[in-house]
């Protein structure tokens, strides 16, 4: 993790407990008509007549996060001793939870997550846990190899913090451009159900576009030491997470005008 700034975990997670998680999110989707009709329900094929193809949604919907088969996954013994040993302490996680049901064109732009998260500890990890296989063209996440040695990038964009600066939250569109002007190599893989990638707040990544038919389900949750300080904004009953960013789209600086500002 300290050279790298990731560790992928092949089959840390029961497959049954994914599987049960994933019939239920599955059935919930099925419910909003999300899915193809007449198709098999754990296929997770989604429906072309769905009003919104490219939506990443789901994420906070506590009718998703707060069923029990999802929290025994992300919050279950599995990963709660995992970062126990790693962080040498007691862990938490933040109470709001990333859940993404990641319909046909739907991707992420490239980012640092520290600019969402970062008013706690910045011994944060987040945790990307795919609630069943996803292959190439399903959009797994992306990440560009050193770019967590980025320094000039981290001493500007990685200070940032978007409902304080209004920034627009990710780097860059254009994958090629961080290679060719920072360096590192982008790299992905493919993830089968029980598998996690975890990583530090510093490491560069984004998702590739979904390409499938297919209806992509994964979590993006985080983990921290709890004794240390934590961001506010994600824990609690009823988290309010970002409370200005996004609020005022006429307030938000350009991606291009926040790049000249920090020179990078």
């Amino acid at each position: 993790m300290a050279t790298d700034g990731y560790l992928l975990i092949r089959g840390l997670h029961d497959t049954d407990a994914i599987g049960t998680a994933r019939r239920q999110i599955l059935e919930k989707l099925a419910a909003k008509e999300m899915l193809a009709p007449d198709t098999a329900l754990m296929d997770g094929i989604f429906n072309p007549d769905y009003p919104e193809p490219t939506s990443t949604g789901s994420m906070g919907n506590k009718a998703l996060t707060q069923m029990p088969a999802f929290k025994a996954v992300v919050e279950g013994e599995p990963i709660m001793n995992f970062f126990k040993g790693f962080l040498g302490g007691d862990a938490r996680t933040f109470d709001f939870k990333w859940l993404r049901t990641a319909g046909p064109g739907s991707g992420s732009p490239i980012h640092y997550d520290i600019v969402f998260m970062g008013r706690g500890t910045q011994n944060l990890y987040s945790c990307w846990t795919p609630f069943g296989d996803v292959s190439l063209d399903m959009g797994p996440i992306v990440f560009c190899l050193g770019s967590n040695r980025f320094e000039e990038v981290r001493a500007t964009y990685g200070q940032s913090d978007v409902d304080r600066d209004l920034i627009e939250g990710h780097f860059s569109d254009k994958p090629l451009e961080i290679v060719e002007k920072f360096g590192g190599h982008w790299a992905t893989t493919t993830f089968s159900a029980g598998d996690v990638i975890i990583f530090s707040m510093f490491l560069m990544h984004a998702s590739l576009v979904n390409t499938s038919n297919k209806v992509r389900i994964t979590a993006d949750t985080r983990y921290q030491l709890a004794a240390e300080p934590i961001d506010e904004r994600w824990v609690g009953e009823k988290p309010k997470g970002h409370y200005a960013w996004k609020q005022d789209e006429a307030k938000i600086e350009s991606l291009e005008k926040s790049r000249r500002r920090w020179g990078v």
